[in-house]
Protein backbone atom coordinates (compact mmCIF):
# COMPACT_ATOMS: atom_id res chain seq x y z
CA UNK A 1 0.00 0.00 0.00
CA UNK A 2 1.47 3.46 -1.35
CA UNK A 3 -0.45 5.64 1.60
CA UNK A 4 2.88 5.68 4.23
CA UNK A 5 3.17 9.47 4.87
CA UNK A 6 0.37 10.58 3.58
CA UNK A 7 -2.30 12.94 5.21
CA UNK A 8 -5.57 11.56 5.47
CA UNK A 9 -8.55 12.95 7.17
CA UNK A 10 -11.32 10.46 8.10
CA UNK A 11 -14.73 12.08 9.45
CA UNK A 12 -16.75 10.94 11.78
CA UNK A 13 -13.68 8.59 12.66
CA UNK A 14 -14.73 7.87 16.46
CA UNK A 15 -16.50 4.55 15.62
CA UNK A 16 -17.48 2.22 13.44
CA UNK A 17 -16.75 2.11 9.59
CA UNK A 18 -14.81 5.39 10.33
CA UNK A 19 -12.77 4.42 12.85
CA UNK A 20 -11.90 0.92 11.11
CA UNK A 21 -11.16 3.19 8.24
CA UNK A 22 -8.88 5.72 10.01
CA UNK A 23 -6.62 2.96 11.90
CA UNK A 24 -6.42 0.82 8.13
CA UNK A 25 -4.41 3.83 6.78
CA UNK A 26 -2.43 4.26 10.10
CA UNK A 27 -1.33 0.81 9.57
CA UNK A 28 -0.08 1.35 6.40
CA UNK A 29 2.30 4.83 7.57
CA UNK A 30 -0.57 7.45 6.97
CA UNK A 31 -1.15 10.32 9.28
CA UNK A 32 -4.24 10.25 10.47
CA UNK A 33 -6.88 13.85 11.48
CA UNK A 34 -9.22 12.00 13.41
CA UNK A 35 -12.27 14.35 13.01
CA UNK A 36 -14.96 13.42 15.25
CA UNK A 37 -17.56 15.01 16.64
CA UNK A 38 -17.49 13.03 20.29
CA UNK A 39 -14.43 13.98 22.13
CA UNK A 40 -14.57 10.78 23.94
CA UNK A 41 -14.93 8.42 21.15
CA UNK A 42 -11.85 10.14 19.22
CA UNK A 43 -9.70 10.76 21.64
CA UNK A 44 -10.15 6.93 21.97
CA UNK A 45 -9.52 6.46 18.22
CA UNK A 46 -6.47 8.34 17.78
CA UNK A 47 -5.13 7.06 21.28
CA UNK A 48 -5.17 2.96 20.35
CA UNK A 49 -3.89 3.95 16.68
CA UNK A 50 -0.59 5.95 18.60
CA UNK A 51 -0.21 3.12 21.25
CA UNK A 52 -0.30 0.21 18.69
CA UNK A 53 3.35 -0.87 18.33
CA UNK A 54 2.56 -2.40 14.49
CA UNK A 55 0.98 0.87 13.45
CA UNK A 56 3.58 2.99 11.44
CA UNK A 57 1.48 5.87 10.87
CA UNK A 58 -0.17 8.46 13.50
CA UNK A 59 -3.08 9.94 14.32
CA UNK A 60 -4.39 13.37 15.86
CA UNK A 61 -7.67 14.22 17.39
CA UNK A 62 -9.90 17.19 16.02
CA UNK A 63 -12.63 17.87 17.35
CA UNK A 64 -15.24 18.68 14.34
CA UNK A 65 -19.07 19.12 13.82
CA UNK A 66 -19.75 18.54 10.29
CA UNK A 67 -23.36 20.14 10.09
CA UNK A 68 -21.46 23.36 10.86
CA UNK A 69 -19.40 24.98 8.10
CA UNK A 70 -17.30 27.31 10.35
CA UNK A 71 -15.76 23.90 12.14
CA UNK A 72 -14.95 22.69 8.85
CA UNK A 73 -13.39 25.56 7.72
CA UNK A 74 -11.35 25.54 10.66
CA UNK A 75 -10.61 21.72 10.27
CA UNK A 76 -8.71 22.00 7.06
CA UNK A 77 -6.99 25.04 8.39
CA UNK A 78 -5.52 23.29 10.97
CA UNK A 79 -4.56 20.31 8.87
CA UNK A 80 -2.81 23.02 6.59
CA UNK A 81 -0.83 24.65 9.10
CA UNK A 82 -0.19 21.37 11.42
CA UNK A 83 1.04 19.29 7.91
CA UNK A 84 1.49 21.57 4.98
CA UNK A 85 -0.94 19.15 2.31
CA UNK A 86 -3.87 16.52 2.63
CA UNK A 87 -3.80 13.91 0.42
CA UNK A 88 -6.87 12.09 1.17
CA UNK A 89 -10.23 13.23 2.39
CA UNK A 90 -12.14 10.55 3.55
CA UNK A 91 -16.34 11.79 4.06
CA UNK A 92 -17.76 9.29 6.56
CA UNK A 93 -19.90 11.31 9.34
CA UNK A 94 -23.40 11.26 8.94
CA UNK A 95 -26.44 10.39 11.09
CA UNK A 96 -29.53 8.18 10.49
CA UNK A 97 -33.42 8.77 11.28
CA UNK A 98 -36.12 6.86 11.02
CA UNK A 99 -39.40 8.44 10.70
CA UNK A 100 -43.02 8.54 8.75
CA UNK A 101 -42.69 11.16 6.35
CA UNK A 102 -46.19 12.71 7.14
CA UNK A 103 -44.26 12.93 10.88
CA UNK A 104 -40.82 14.34 9.55
CA UNK A 105 -40.26 17.90 10.64
CA UNK A 106 -38.05 20.45 8.34
CA UNK A 107 -35.87 21.33 11.15
CA UNK A 108 -35.16 17.42 11.66
CA UNK A 109 -35.05 17.04 7.53
CA UNK A 110 -32.47 19.76 7.44
CA UNK A 111 -30.12 18.61 10.34
CA UNK A 112 -30.12 15.06 8.58
CA UNK A 113 -28.87 17.17 5.19
CA UNK A 114 -27.21 19.31 6.58
CA UNK A 115 -24.76 16.56 8.68
CA UNK A 116 -24.92 13.83 5.43
CA UNK A 117 -25.20 15.58 2.38
CA UNK A 118 -23.83 19.21 2.38
CA UNK A 119 -20.80 18.74 4.76
CA UNK A 120 -19.63 16.40 2.19
CA UNK A 121 -19.89 19.40 -0.54
CA UNK A 122 -18.09 21.44 2.46
CA UNK A 123 -15.66 18.81 3.34
CA UNK A 124 -14.61 18.29 -0.46
CA UNK A 125 -14.50 21.73 -1.43
CA UNK A 126 -12.22 22.83 1.70
CA UNK A 127 -9.87 19.80 1.32
CA UNK A 128 -9.58 19.84 -3.23
CA UNK A 129 -8.04 23.78 -1.72
CA UNK A 130 -5.01 22.60 -0.19
CA UNK A 131 -5.03 19.12 -2.40
CA UNK A 132 -4.38 21.32 -5.61
CA UNK A 133 -1.60 23.36 -4.31
CA UNK A 134 -0.07 19.82 -3.74
CA UNK A 135 -0.64 18.12 -6.90
CA UNK A 136 -3.89 16.43 -6.20
CA UNK A 137 -5.40 13.98 -3.76
CA UNK A 138 -8.65 11.64 -3.43
CA UNK A 139 -11.43 11.75 -1.92
CA UNK A 140 -13.75 9.30 -1.10
CA UNK A 141 -17.90 9.70 -0.04
CA UNK A 142 -19.40 7.34 2.10
CA UNK A 143 -23.06 6.94 0.80
CA UNK A 144 -25.36 3.89 0.83
CA UNK A 145 -26.90 1.29 -0.67
CA UNK A 146 -29.52 2.93 0.45
CA UNK A 147 -29.38 5.85 -2.00
CA UNK A 148 -31.12 2.69 -4.61
CA UNK A 149 -33.44 1.32 -2.74
CA UNK A 150 -35.29 1.77 0.50
CA UNK A 151 -37.33 0.82 3.90
CA UNK A 152 -40.42 2.56 4.83
CA UNK A 153 -39.82 6.18 6.64
CA UNK A 154 -36.47 6.78 5.64
CA UNK A 155 -36.75 9.35 3.55
CA UNK A 156 -34.37 12.04 4.70
CA UNK A 157 -31.65 9.66 5.16
CA UNK A 158 -32.01 8.20 1.65
CA UNK A 159 -32.13 11.76 -0.30
CA UNK A 160 -28.76 12.46 1.66
CA UNK A 161 -27.36 9.35 0.74
CA UNK A 162 -28.57 9.40 -2.97
CA UNK A 163 -27.59 13.01 -3.27
CA UNK A 164 -23.73 11.68 -1.95
CA UNK A 165 -24.10 9.93 -5.37
CA UNK A 166 -25.11 12.71 -7.43
CA UNK A 167 -22.27 15.02 -6.02
CA UNK A 168 -19.67 12.62 -6.25
CA UNK A 169 -20.05 12.32 -10.42
CA UNK A 170 -20.41 16.45 -9.95
CA UNK A 171 -17.01 16.45 -8.03
CA UNK A 172 -14.98 14.19 -10.19
CA UNK A 173 -16.13 16.60 -13.15
CA UNK A 174 -15.25 19.47 -11.67
CA UNK A 175 -12.09 18.78 -10.02
CA UNK A 176 -10.68 16.45 -12.52
CA UNK A 177 -8.56 19.22 -13.95
CA UNK A 178 -6.77 19.35 -10.42
CA UNK A 179 -5.49 15.71 -10.41
CA UNK A 180 -8.16 14.78 -7.80
CA UNK A 181 -10.09 12.16 -7.84
CA UNK A 182 -13.46 11.48 -6.23
CA UNK A 183 -15.72 8.39 -6.04
CA UNK A 184 -18.24 6.98 -3.79
CA UNK A 185 -18.06 3.70 -1.80
CA UNK A 186 -22.14 2.28 -0.91
CA UNK A 187 -21.63 -0.70 2.18
CA UNK A 188 -24.90 -2.62 2.38
CA UNK A 189 -25.37 -4.39 6.03
CA UNK A 190 -22.03 -3.77 7.83
CA UNK A 191 -22.20 -4.65 11.73
CA UNK A 192 -20.52 -2.10 13.95
CA UNK A 193 -21.67 -3.89 16.84
CA UNK A 194 -21.71 -7.06 18.66
CA UNK A 195 -20.88 -9.52 15.52
CA UNK A 196 -20.77 -13.02 17.59
CA UNK A 197 -24.43 -11.94 17.88
CA UNK A 198 -25.40 -12.52 14.20
CA UNK A 199 -27.47 -15.25 13.53
CA UNK A 200 -27.14 -18.14 10.71
CA UNK A 201 -30.10 -16.62 8.69
CA UNK A 202 -28.57 -12.75 8.82
CA UNK A 203 -25.36 -13.99 6.99
CA UNK A 204 -27.28 -16.87 4.57
CA UNK A 205 -29.36 -13.87 2.67
CA UNK A 206 -26.10 -12.47 1.74
CA UNK A 207 -24.57 -13.96 -1.74
CA UNK A 208 -20.83 -13.91 0.33
CA UNK A 209 -22.02 -15.91 2.34
CA UNK A 210 -21.95 -13.57 5.95
CA UNK A 211 -22.71 -10.24 6.86
CA UNK A 212 -19.92 -7.26 6.30
CA UNK A 213 -17.55 -5.47 8.55
CA UNK A 214 -16.45 -2.08 8.95
CA UNK A 215 -12.57 -3.70 7.75
CA UNK A 216 -14.12 -4.50 4.05
CA UNK A 217 -15.12 -0.60 3.63
CA UNK A 218 -11.47 0.14 4.76
CA UNK A 219 -9.85 -2.17 2.81
CA UNK A 220 -11.59 -0.46 -0.27
CA UNK A 221 -10.66 2.72 0.66
CA UNK A 222 -7.28 1.69 0.38
CA UNK A 223 -7.95 0.63 -2.59
CA UNK A 224 -9.51 3.64 -4.33
CA UNK A 225 -6.80 5.94 -3.17
CA UNK A 226 -3.88 3.90 -4.40
CA UNK A 227 -2.16 6.52 -6.45
CA UNK A 228 -1.56 4.28 -9.32
CA UNK A 229 -5.60 3.62 -9.52
CA UNK A 230 -6.35 7.38 -10.83
CA UNK A 231 -8.20 6.37 -13.73
CA UNK A 232 -10.99 5.57 -11.51
CA UNK A 233 -13.08 8.63 -10.38
CA UNK A 234 -16.59 9.47 -10.37
CA UNK A 235 -17.57 5.78 -9.82
CA UNK A 236 -19.89 3.91 -7.06
CA UNK A 237 -18.02 1.02 -5.64
CA UNK A 238 -21.09 -1.40 -3.95
CA UNK A 239 -20.00 -3.13 -1.07
CA UNK A 240 -23.31 -5.05 0.26
CA UNK A 241 -22.14 -8.99 -0.07
CA UNK A 242 -24.17 -9.16 -3.48
CA UNK A 243 -27.12 -8.50 -1.36
CA UNK A 244 -28.71 -5.97 -3.82
CA UNK A 245 -27.58 -7.98 -7.39
CA UNK A 246 -30.20 -10.76 -5.38
CA UNK A 247 -33.53 -11.08 -6.56
CA UNK A 248 -36.05 -12.43 -4.25
CA UNK A 249 -39.73 -13.65 -4.16
CA UNK A 250 -42.48 -14.85 -1.74
CA UNK A 251 -42.56 -17.97 -1.95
Amino acid sequence: MNVAHSVVVVTGSGSGIGRAVAMMYARYGAHVVIAERDREAGTATAEAINEKSETTGSAFFHPVDVSVPADIEALMQMVKERYGRLDILVNNAGVSHWESPYDLSVDTWDRILNTNLRSVFLCSREAAKIMRENGGGAIINLASTRARMSEPNTEAYAASKGGILALTHALAVSLGPDRICVNAISPGWIETGDYASLRLEDHEQHPSGRVGKPEDIARACLFLTQRDNDFITGAELVIDGGMTRKMIYVP
